[in-house]
């Protein structure tokens, strides 16, 4: 299966065995993509990891 990508539009291959929560890399743009729900499938930006600094 495939989608477009949320930022630039282009294709981006979907597993068939993909679950919540998997991150995707769009081929065109490199924006990492994270897989939000199954039904109806739907991705999104995946938030950026943020530095805690040991708090």
């Amino acid at each position: 299966m495939t989608m477009s990508c949320v930022i630039c539009d282009g294709a981006i291959s979907i597993p068939d065995n993909a679950m919540v929560g998997e991150l995707l890399i769009c081929g065109d743009c490199g924006t990492e993509l994270e897989l939000v729900s199954l039904d109806p499938m739907t991705l999104e930006e995946a938030p950026e990891i943020q530095e805690d600094w040991g708090e």
